[in-house]
């Protein structure tokens, strides 16, 4: 894989990572508009941000961590 195809995985991981929170809270505070409920559904939204984020940043870098384990065991 070329450093410039790795570099742009990794700059997707970065978009994720803030979209995924983003859209959250974005959500939670609809949710919160509509339902009248201050905090709760932004909290929601943003630690469901968070978990998507997190397994999302793990899919995405499994790739990597096979690779380089297969380049360590040769």
């Amino acid at each position: 894989m070329s450093r410039w195809v790795a570099a742009l995985r990794l700059v997707g991981v970065g978009f994720f990572v803030g979209g995924s929170i983003l859209l959250g809270v974005i959500a939670g505070l609809w949710l919160d508009s509509k339902l009248n409920s201050a905090p709760i559904w932004v909290i929601v939204g943003l630690f469901l941000g968070l978990v998507i984020a997190f397994y999302g940043v793990y899919r995405m870098i499994l790739p990597f961590m096979g690779n380089k384990r297969d380049k360590e065991n040769s």
